[in-house]
């Protein structure tokens, strides 16, 4: 992860190794990439409910864990009625 800097004070989403899904407001990062989250939830899809959030507060989450971070659009991510989604939870990687 080159640069990490730009994602700081900013709403982001993490998927993680494991299949989770957490959003949050990134309020640091170090060196190997570990992330710093406040105000997080983990997002938990299923093909027959719809997301459910959990609130996970100040979270840590090692750098060697991420996937992918990605910038939510608040205007975007407010207009989608999470109870409607519907969708297969991702699977953990195996190596």
């Amino acid at each position: 992860m080159s640069s990490l800097q730009g994602y700081v004070d900013r709403r982001v989403l993490l998927i993680l190794q494991d299949g989770r899904a957490i959003v949050g407001i990134m309020a640091g990062y170090d060196q190997k990439s570990n992330v710093v989250l406040s105000d997080s939830k983990e997002r938990v899809y299923s093909p027959d409910e719809g997301v459910e959030e959990i609130p996970l507060g100040l979270y840590l989450v090692k750098g060697d864990m991420v996937v992918l971070i990605g910038e939510i659009d608040d205007a975007l991510d407010a207009a989608v009625d999470l109870s409607t989604v519907r969708a297969e939870p991702i699977p953990p990687i195996r190596y």
